[in-house]
């Protein structure tokens, strides 16, 4: 699992996206039902979901045959961006939806990534600000008072959560092993979680269901998962990178839907078509450019 490899054979970067997009939205389905039935505190489940990650992680590196990690390292910033990351989207699922906390966080990472495509130097088309504009007035019509309107101050979360988790993607496009540089900043955000566990430590209850949720979150579908993902970055531009997580709302609400028993409103259906047709029209216009 290394960029040469996945850079240089389309087929692998397809069977990388694909795992790690599963991925992506398992997370949404695992806390979700974790959170949803007060299996487990918020805190714990980002806990044991970075720990048992860390953990998966680090023994894939001591089976792996590549002994020499020197140039991979891990960083202290895509460390705080995963950890930041990981807690709010937790905090956030304790009042939405599979389905409409998916839609509100990969929202937010394709509008992260075009305004740092922005900053690093493109232009906005017209296109794209037209894209932009629907997508925002749809995540602003989501989050609108009304009864099937979202928790605002859930959705704000998972919004928060969703530009850690662009800024930490658009930091892997850089990466040089994705199995060590993901293990690493895995490892470097256990400071924050031991921190994390005290400041909550009274609110904290852990059930079997909760913590093998938690455990499943944290070493299959977060390890592995953004280790796949790490390693398929490199092998897509940040254009691409951003279209291809489209595809996780749609797959956290059919999850969601079959189980959790999640009905999709009407305004999720016509939230849903604002805010990934705005982002997808933006996204198509900068490839065109």
């Amino acid at each position: 699992m290394n960029k040469n490899s996945a850079g240089a054979n389309p087929g692998i970067v397809i069977a990388y996206t694909s795992c790690a997009l599963v991925a992506f939205a398992g997370n949404s389905v695992l806390c979700r039902l974790a959170l949803g039935s007060a299996a487990i505190d918020a805190a714990s489940f980002t806990g044991l979901r970075l720990v048992s990650g860390t953990l998966v992680l680090a023994l894939f590196m001591a089976c792996s045959p590549r002994r020499s990690r020197a140039a991979a390292r891990g960083s202290w910033i895509s460390a705080a961006a995963l950890f930041a990351y990981a807690a709010v989207f937790s905090f956030a699922y304790l009042t939405l939806s599979t389905a409409t906390g998916a839609l509100i966080l990969f929202g937010a990472v394709q509008l992260t990534m075009l305004l740092a495509a922005h900053l690093g130097g493109e232009p906005l088309r017209r296109n794209e600000l037209i894209g932009a504009g629907l997508a925002f007035a749809g995540l602003c019509y989501l989050v609108s008072p009304g009864v099937t309107a979202p928790s605002l101050p859930g959705a704000l979360l998972m919004a928060g959560a969703g530009i850690a988790w662009g800024i930490y993607s658009l930091r892997g496009r850089s990466s040089l092993d994705p199995l060590a540089e993901t293990t690493r900043n895995f490892a470097l955000t256990l400071p924050c979680v031991a921190l994390l566990g005290l400041c909550f430590f009274n609110d904290s209850h852990i059930s079997l269901l909760g913590g093998l949720l938690a455990l499943l979150s944290g070493g299959l579908a977060s390890g592995v998962g953004y280790a796949l993902w790490y390693a398929a970055l490199p092998g897509m531009t940040a254009t691409r990178a951003s279209i291809v997580q489209l595809a996780v709302p749609l797959l956290a609400a059919l999850a969601g839907t079959i189980f959790l028993a999640e009905g999709l409103t009407a305004r999720l259906v016509f939230a849903a078509g604002a805010i990934l047709g705005g982002i997808a029209l933006a996204v198509k216009q900068q490839r065109g450019g």
